[in-house]
């Protein structure tokens, strides 16, 4: 089937050049039958004007056969053209040098396109220059992505920003009501779980605008101050991502398990370890964390008493659909923490 016949009559208006034999066959077919759009241009002639443009070319900026050739490409260029990627295919051409630029081009109606330009010399087998060859894509919808990728990550830095201040002035309020009441260590426990949420949402804002966030990133920041010497915290998972919604509560429930370990767990004695692991579940519908710990003071199952941080797991847990199972060992707690991987 004959896509386009302008390579076909090309070729047969320059027999003198390379395209002619087989490379000329070969020429004719990739030409007539390729997306991308092409065009080559005659170095040898004033102004460097266009010898053949193929169909895509055509289509892509709306102009004819008769409307291209003979003509310099500057004319799909306007007004919001940049000058400096203008400048670059300039010199390009002057050196003989092989350039891709991205510039804003004008189809004939008028609208914009962004066109990755793949510009480059062609050689005779004495390596004599006989055309540039010019490929134009449309990356439009490209730079669009990146745009808006770009803004994802300006509103993300803005909400990171904007966020510190909050969790500072709450934390505030909480240290002044704490000082006016006399409650000051109950202040400290409440401020303590502001920062735990804080590092959870810091460290993955960039993300956030995806919808999916990698978990681990959020547990290492949660966990990672508790372990000062850095030798007794060992996290494993893989790179399960989360909503966005699922850090919050994440990141509170691991706050209590770190709390309480520092006070009553693996962490108030030397030596003692926690080991932390999370993966999805086999049919990926849930996360699952498991929760060790080891070499701490050893544990009375029998006289274990729900304190205020069980209190607030096991309520953050029943609110986001999730479930957890807590073993006391004598050596520390072991939880597994059970997570709808979906947000719905």
């Amino acid at each position: 089937m004959r896509f386009d016949d302008a390579p076909e009559r090309f070729r047969a208006g320059n027999t003198s050049d390379r395209f002619s034999g087989a490379s000329g066959v070969l020429f004719e077919q990739a030409m007539a039958q390729t997306r991308m759009a092409i065009c080559l241009c005659d170095p040898h002639t004033k102004d460097m004007p266009i010898v053949f443009a193929n169909r895509a070319f055509r289509r892509l900026t709306g102009y004819s056969e008769s409307e291209i050739v003979g003509r310099n490409c500057r004319f799909l260029q306007g007004p919001e053209t940049d000058q400096e990627s203008v400048a670059r295919i300039r010199k390009a051409l002057e050196t003989e040098d092989v350039v891709v630029v991205e510039i804003l081009n004008y189809r004939k109606n008028g609208t914009t396109f962004w066109n990755a330009l793949h510009l480059g010399p062609i050689y005779d087998d004495n390596g004599n220059l006989v055309y540039f060859f010019g490929s134009q894509w449309d990356v439009s919808d490209v730079r669009a992505s990146r745009a808006e990728e770009q803004h994802a990550k300006e509103m993300a830095r803005e909400l990171s920003h904007r966020m510190k201040n909050m969790f500072a002035v709450i934390s505030g309020i909480v240290n002044v009501t704490g000082r006016v009441r006399g409650i000051q260590s109950e202040a400290a426990e409440i401020n303590a779980r502001i920062q735990a949420l804080g590092r959870a949402y810091e460290t993955t804002l960039d993300e956030a605008s995806s919808g999916s966030i990698s978990i681990g990133d959020a547990i290492r920041a949660v966990l990672s101050p508790y372990d000062q010497d850095g030798q007794r915290l060992e996290l494993r998972g893989n790179g399960a991502s989360m909503p966005f919604t699922t850090i919050s509560v994440v990141g509170l429930v691991l706050h209590e398990f770190a709390a309480n370990s520092t006070k009553y767990g693996a962490w108030a004695a030397e030596g003692g370890t926690v080991e932390v692991s999370w993966a999805l579940s086999e049919d990926k519908s849930h996360l699952l964390i498991d929760w060790k710990e080891t070499g701490g003071p050893k544990v009375d199952a029998s006289t274990i008493e729900d304190g205020t941080g069980t209190a607030i797991v096991d309520r953050l847990l029943s609110t986001g659909r999730g479930s957890i199972k807590r073993t006391w060992n004598e050596s520390g707690l072991h939880a597994v923490i059970t997570f709808p991987a979906s947000a719905k």
